[in-house]
């Protein structure tokens, strides 16, 4: 028996639409990677060269893990003895060479646990994280901020000294006052955009390279 028919609005119907041209959704199928996201990051490392063999990553708000299967590919855990560690409130499937955590990494111990399953301080801490859109600019802003801070405090708990940071922002608001405070903590802040992300998109990714102990 047939269920009933979904009534879809003009904006799922767009969203649908551009799915179905998107290369990098079909890209995305053909490596067998769980989102397109997945290619924002490989185009930032092809360029950054932030992920080699061995390093310990932590990718905060990982679901559904197309940044977390990128950083063990390029990693390499299991010859290398890098650890890769996946948290996110949001249930993942289980990475082959990661360790998933369900976790809100704004808790008061996210830092410790995270900690306790890398084995090590960090040596690249990652976040793709983006709140729930509401279609207001200014609180849509504010929320992406509030998680931007949010990963910028637990990767200054868990970096080694010289370590990178890489986090999204909406353009739009705040985003100065933000970048001054990575600059007192890391040697180099630069605002990145990978092919990938999609033109019409407020998105931008900060990356954050030489951690040091003592802020300047």
């Amino acid at each position: 028996m047939k269920g009933p028919k979904v009534k879809r609005t003009a904006s799922s119907k767009r969203w649908l639409d551009r799915q179905h041209k998107d290369p990098y959704v079909a890209a995305a199928e053909r490596r067998g990677y769980k989102s397109r996201a997945a290619f924002k990051l490989a185009e930032i490392d092809d360029a950054a060269h932030l992920l080699r063999p061995g390093a310990a990553v932590v990718d905060l708000g990982a679901a559904p893990g197309g940044w977390t299967q990128v950083a063990v590919e390029r990693t390499k855990p299991r010859t290398t003895g890098a650890r890769v560690v996946a948290a996110d409130t949001s249930p993942m499937d289980p990475i082959e060479g990661a360790v998933v955590l369900l976790l809100d990494v704004s808790a008061p111990d996210a830092a410790m646990r995270i900690r306790d399953a890398l084995g090590r301080s960090a040596d690249i801490v990652l976040s793709d994280m983006s709140p729930a859109t509401t279609g207001h600019k200014a609180t849509d802003n504010m929320r992406s901020l509030d998680l931007a801070e949010t990963a910028m405090r637990v990767a200054l708990d868990l970096l080694a000294p010289g370590g990178s940071f890489l986090v999204k922002l909406l353009q739009g608001g705040g985003e100065v006052e933000y970048v001054q405070s990575l600059r007192r903590h890391f040697e180099s802040v630069r605002r990145v955009k990978p092919p990938s992300s999609r033109a019409e998109s407020r998105e931008i990714y900060m990356l954050a390279k030489g951690f040091r102990a003592e802020p300047a």
